[in-house]
């Protein structure tokens, strides 16, 4: 693509910003929360099935579990609601000899919460420059790109070489990826894929993966006023966490090094990320907790597997227990609410990778960083199914926390990007 045409997509997204963000505000205000196992993400994808009729596609709602063979698959995570949950899926065809191309993003945004937001959750409230809602970020702003990018070429009457498609899947929060897993088994595929995840402004090849354990402990409770005859759930909390450390360091001598991943200090963090003994109300009567839930999740590099990950936390545990008999008398039971998600890499030197980045240079003026993303997604059934894919999106923050925004400015930039990267990829058949 030569660079008059570039300089002309980026301008016409400049000169349509406010349709960008009209789409982004309407895809905020419509809540499409996922609240495992069920979730609410018709209204959105309604919307979206919209959006595309009007630009002349032919849009397929349908739900992951009416996918043949889904079921039995190896990823397929049993237990979760469909019921009013279509993904979207539709694909516009190209004049042919050009590559084809899938956008494709999560509709589904984790709950508002129970904190308290300064900005109204589904409001799209804009103020210095941010937009702040509730998935504006992680990823209603990836999925207005995608529409944007559908809407801009229907209106220039471009016609692409190469098959273009436009996904938006659901349940992919709470390691779902079922929506993701049905949209390839349906028969949507490509010669590569472009996930819109909030990236900022980064291109991100690779995704670490994670692994979440619920722990609890429990002992013998005969209320406040009965002396125990062991140790409580607090001294055996207290001496899980002192030795939490020895854990992690288990697993930064365990992980390889990947270079997608030399800009972290830390390539495998192990997190504490809840701990609840009782309700912290006066609706509940003082006692010494019988019971503490504990909720540690640790991330882990491409290439890693499950087994061997879930082998160093049980020798680790067995080891403290062993070494604790008097405060353990109970040992801690393990539970795994959510999938094990894989950590997946494309290399930093694949094709798909340095075009976007010399696009994405020319559209926008700045070479992107080339690095993994700190979290797990769903890109990795993306690369099990042979589809080379990446993650590219706009700055943002407070992802999954009250307050959640994107930067209008950067969203503008990453669409810019996008818009001439799919020209470029597929190939321009006419105007």
């Amino acid at each position: 693509m030569n660079a008059a045409t570039t300089r002309s997509l980026s301008g016409y997204v400049d000169a349509r910003r406010e349709r960008l963000v009209a789409i982004l505000t309407d895809l905020v205000r419509i809540p499409s929360e996922n609240r495992a196992p069920a979730g609410a993400e018709l209204a959105c994808q309604l919307y979206l099935a919209d959006r595309l009729q009007r630009a002349g596609w032919d849009p397929t709602l349908y739900t992951p579990d009416e996918v043949p063979g889904i079921t039995d698959h190896p990823v397929y995570w049993p237990g979760r609601d469909y019921e009013r949950r279509p993904n979207l899926g539709s694909t516009y065809p190209g004049d042919g000899g050009g590559r084809s191309l899938i956008l494709s993003g999560h509709i589904d945004t984790v709950p508002a919460g129970s904190l308290p937001w300064t900005h109204a959750p589904f409001g799209a409230e804009i103020a210095g420059g941010r937009l702040y809602g509730r998935g504006a970020f992680d990823m209603k702003a990836g999925i207005a790109s995608n529409v944007f990018v559908v809407e801009a070429l229907a209106e220039l009457g471009f016609r692409l070489y190469g098959d273009l498609t436009f996904e938006s899947v659901v349940d992919e929060e709470f390691g779902g990826v079922n929506g993701t897993l049905a949209g390839r088994l349906a028969g949507y595929t490509a010669d590569a894929a472009i996930l819109s995840e909030p990236s900022n402004l980064r291109i991100c090849p690779a995704q670490r993966g994670g692994r979440t354990v619920h722990v609890s402990f429990t002992a013998p409770n005969g209320g406040i006023l009965c002396p125990a005859d062991s140790a409580g759930v607090i001294e055996q909390l207290r001496l899980f966490l002192n030795a939490l450390p020895q854990l992690a360091e288990v697993r930064r001598l365990a992980a390889p090094e990947h270079i997608l991943y030399a800009h972290l200090a830390d390539r495998v963090p192990v997190t504490v990320a809840r701990i609840h003994t009782a309700p912290w109300t006066t609706d509940e009567p003082p006692n010494v907790p019988p019971l503490c839930r504990l909720e540690i999740f640790w991330q882990a590099m491409p290439g890693e597997t499950v087994e061997a990950i879930d082998r160093q936390f049980n020798v680790w545990l067995d080891a403290l227990v062993a070494a604790n008999p008097q405060t353990f008398n109970v040992r801690p039971t393990i539970e795994h609410p959510i999938r094990w998600l894989p950590g997946s890499a494309l290399a930093p030197d694949h094709p798909l990778v340095r075009e976007f980045a010399t696009t994405a240079q020319s559209a926008t003026g700045q070479l992107p960083k080339v690095c993994g993303i700190e979290g797990p997604c769903d890109m990795y059934v993306f690369h099990d199914f042979g589809i080379p894919a990446l993650l590219w999106g706009p700055r943002g923050g407070n992802a999954h926390m009250p307050d959640e925004y994107v930067e209008i400015d950067s969203l503008v930039e990453s669409t810019k990007a996008l818009l001439t990267f799919v020209c470029q990829w597929c190939g321009v058949a006419s105007e």
